[in-house]
């Protein structure tokens, strides 16, 4: 992998931007490089505020045009499971660590979208495919669209609450109740922008629960979220004191990975017919 071009982007800025350091919103965005890379690339006139040079301290605001002069980089391929594939859609089990797609300006890892870039029938760009998102630290199976008609009926799908999915989860005590449903609101936390809260001021989320076995290893869990909120099943289960074993952000034991697994996914296909992918379970699931 080698950078020989340059090109000029225009980051998509968000919520979790507003507020923070320069430096620090690039290297989230373009995670490519460390914040000390960024902080270089601003003070050589790389990064750009409304067209002008800025200092690596300051504080985006909402509105701000940044553009950054950034190294085109070609991606190594990768191979990705395909669980059910026809002219409409493919159904992957999306591997730990990769990216759904790329986060806006650059990013020199393979994603799902660049795995879906030549099987996609329509305009290709970094999203093409992307009906809905798994987190990096999330494996498990994902749907993706073909063609332009089918993103569009499988995204109605999923705005309107229509797909159902279950998720495989390892904590570390037991519930209080075998069963139950979780219905807490979600919003951003400010001290942490990147990261979500429960909190009365959020979006309304909920989620389904269902102790599934326990040993002195762990208690398995399958957890069905009604809603789709960022993060949504991570927060809801640090908000029952029983957060996910691997989740350090959200307060669980470090471990080798996030313990947070997709492992069904109920959908209806352009064609009409209702069916149920499952991803196979990966072997640290399995207490």
């Amino acid at each position: 992998m080698g950078s020989e071009n340059n090109m000029k982007t225009v980051l998509e800025l968000g919520e979790e931007d507003y507020g923070c350091r320069l430096d620090a919103v690039l290297a989230r965005h373009i995670d490519s490089n460390s914040r000390n890379y960024w902080s270089k690339s601003i003070v050589n006139g790389r990064a750009l505020v409304n067209g002008k040079s800025s200092k690596t301290s300051y504080k985006v605001k909402e509105g701000d045009k940044i553009s950054v002069d950034i190294p085109e980089t070609e991606v190594e391929p990768v191979e990705i499971p395909v669980i059910f594939e026809n002219d409409d859609v493919m159904v992957i089990d999306k591997p730990l660590g990769m990216l759904s797609h790329s986060k806006g300006a650059f990013n020199p890892e393979f994603t799902v979208a660049d795995f879906m870039k030549d099987k996609y029938r329509g305009e290709v760009n970094e999203r093409s495919g992307i009906v809905h998102r798994l987190d990096r630290t999330t494996s498990g199976v994902m749907i993706c669209a073909k063609n332009e008609e089918a993103a569009k009926f499988l995204q109605k799908q999923f705005s309107t609450r229509k797909v159902r999915k279950s998720y495989l989860a390892l904590l570390t005590d037991m519930p209080q109740a075998k069963e139950a449903m979780i219905d807490v609101p979600i919003e951003r936390n400010p001290k942490m922008p990147s990261t979500f809260r429960a909190g009365p001021n959020g979006k309304d989320a909920q989620t389904e629960f269902t102790v599934l076995t326990s040993t002195n290893v762990g208690v398995l869990v399958e957890l069905r979220p009604r809603t789709g909120r960022t993060h949504q099943l991570r927060v809801h289960m640090a908000f029952m004191g029983l957060p996910i074993i691997g989740d350090e952000i959200y307060g669980g034991p470090q471990a080798s990975r996030v313990m947070l697994h997709a492992s069904k996914l109920e959908i209806t296909l352009p064609d009409s017919t209702r069916q149920t992918f499952e991803a196979k379970t990966p072997q640290e699931f399995q207490l």
